[in-house]
């Protein structure tokens, strides 16, 4: 079968029927015409479809040897760093088509299970793992073109180091009971982002200092898996309207809280069970962190340059670009972006093939990436709120514009060479980029998209290797005159 197109995506993902309650009521027919998520899902749609433009084809797919199907690239295991870079290139196609706004966009969760599948072979041999279900699971979404979210994190009952959760009915998802046909799951997981939206849950627990070891689990549903349920947080939907959110009604991805109510996971759906070194290792240990973060800073990349040309048009549309400040505060976003993309090029440069036959993204360069990231997203945030200023705050809707008060607002927020509707459609656009409901989210998401900023300095710190430079100075401390 392989890719899909966005309406195939569409179609199936209505007819799942997954369980999903807003605002306290259970979603009952197609999702695609809710309100809360239809604009989301037209976008991911798209994706899809770009997939299987002709014009973009050849760089958008590949095919299986022996196989005439052509496959997402993004589920290709990188063999040299002419496939890295060609993978990374059809990333930002998709990143470009949605401004950089989706985290949850298919790639991401392909590239995931891609990174999985190309290590599965660190979990042979060890107890209760099942290596071997990795590779199927990754070989049945090629060849469906499957969607995917992800959850591995644990309700914040008590962040506590040392907090070891035990409670007569579970809180956090955990292993209740192993029968003939498999686990039973029972508790919950936070922050499935696309949670719902997907035909399939990817669950697995992030590393951490205490272990339960009936959470030390990973494997992958159906999002329609009996006993699965999907609550989501209020949408930041503001409206319909793409003139009045511009951003949101297109781009709102949802985060949604997991729920096993008693959740039977097939045998040949788990990939570990009851193995703290599998649940504490597999991640660090497997090529996971150099693909994610590649994707996640070719994405970065993209919205870094979406917002500077938001920030260089609000300079232009109220001619404040003769300032010194304005050319500093560009400049900031600027040099943001050229450390990212030099980042990124570096890790593609110093790529080498793995253990397991891979061409992996050097490690380094992308975790220095996003240890900045956190950092100045909501430094560029600010820029473009100051910049704004009050126009941020002087927003008329689309409506206003089509009532008899047009002629008003035409005369009273025109701009030196823009129109007054044209004018608030760009401060629209840098509101709801920043200010909105909408907005403030991306900038919390890009704040913790890989967890803790101060843990990913840490991890930062441990991975560098450091003992060079301290032979220098001491051989430096040793020298004689």
């Amino acid at each position: 079968m392989g890719t899909i197109s966005g309406k195939d995506f569409i179609d199936r993902l209505n007819k799942l029927e997954n369980e999903i309650w807003f605002d306290g009521e259970r979603i009952k027919g197609k999702i695609s015409e809710h309100l809360a998520f239809k604009g989301i899902l037209k976008a991911k749609a798209s994706l899809y479809d770009l997939q299987n433009d002709p014009v973009l084809k050849e760089e958008m797919t590949f095919c299986l040897p022996g196989k005439e199907e052509p496959i997402g690239l993004s589920y290709l295991q990188p063999k040299t760093k002419e496939d890295l870079k060609r993978r990374r290139k059809m990333m930002e196609y998709w990143a470009r088509n949605t401004h950089g706004m989706m985290g949850r966009s298919p790639d991401y969760m392909n590239t995931v299970l891609m990174s999985f599948a190309s290590s599965a072979v660190l979990l042979r041999g060890k107890e209760n793992c099942y290596p071997e279900n990795i590779q199927c699971l990754y070989e049945r979404a090629m060849e469906h073109d499957l969607s995917f979210t992800h959850t591995f994190i644990t309700p914040q009952v008590n962040r506590s180091q040392v907090y070891l959760g035990f409670t007569d009915e579970p809180i956090s998802a955990k292993v209740i009971d192993r029968t003939e046909k498999g686990l039973v799951i029972k508790g919950a997981r936070l922050l499935a982002t696309q949670g719902g939206l997907t035909d399939e849950v990817l669950v697995f627990t992030a590393p951490r200092v205490f272990f339960d070891p009936s959470e030390a689990f990973a494997f992958s549903i159906p999002s329609n898996t009996e006993g699965l349920k999907f609550f989501c947080r209020e949408s930041f939907v503001g409206g319909e309207s793409s003139f009045n959110y511009p951003l949101s009604s297109r781009y709102e991805e949802m985060d949604s809280i997991v729920v096993f109510d008693n959740v039977l996971v097939p045998w040949n759906r788990v990939f570990y069970y009851d193995n703290v070194e599998a649940a504490t290792d597999f991640l660090a240990d497997s090529s996971f962190y150099q693909f994610a973060y590649h994707q996640v800073v070719t994405r970065q990349i993209v919205k870094t340059e979406f917002i500077l040309g938001v920030a260089k048009l609000l300079v232009d549309t109220i001619n404040v670009g003769e300032y010194q400040h304005i050319h500093e505060k560009l400049s900031e976003i600027i040099i943001g972006l050229e450390t990212m993309k030099a980042l990124l090029e570096k890790a593609e440069n110093d790529a080498e093939v793995d253990q397991w036959g891979t061409m992996a993204p050097s490690l380094i360069p992308l975790q220095v990436a996003s240890n900045i990231f956190p950092k100045i997203y909501p430094r560029f945030s600010e820029m473009i709120q100051i910049i704004g200023a009050s126009g941020m705050i002087l927003l008329p809707t689309e409506k206003a514009f089509d009532s008899e008060i047009r002629t008003e607002l035409d005369q009273y927020l025109q701009a030196d060479g823009m129109n007054a509707l044209d004018r608030v459609k760009l401060f629209r656009l840098a509101w709801d980029l920043t200010m909105s409901s909408f907005g403030t989210r991306q900038t919390q998401y890009e704040r913790y998209f890989f967890g803790d900023p101060v843990r990913l300095s840490s991890n930062l710190y441990r991975n560098y290797l450091k003992e060079q430079h301290v032979e220098d100075i001491i051989k430096f401390l040793n020298q004689k005159n």
